[in-house]
């Protein structure tokens, strides 16, 4: 009895908090204009379009998040 009341609790828990968790907002402009701008570059050399997307999102993601934290690189 006593195990399923602390599961229950526990699942509880788990659920506020997951609902409470707000994604971070990205900047939306500075990625756009960064995601568009290599996203062409990239294509111009002769790149697959999958491969642009995954290379073009990790980049610009990652030029946003060291200018937000201020990371040098």
């Amino acid at each position: 009895m006593a195990n399923k009341f602390i599961i229950r609790w526990i699942t509880v828990c788990i659920v506020l908090v997951a609902a409470s968790i707000k994604p971070i907002e990205a900047d939306s402009d500075r990625f756009n204009a960064c995601f568009e701008s290599c996203n062409e570059k990239c294509k111009n050399d002769d790149h697959g379009n999958a491969y642009c997307e995954v290379k073009c999102d990790v980049d610009c993601g990652a030029n946003e998040v060291t200018a937000k934290f201020n990371i040098a690189i």
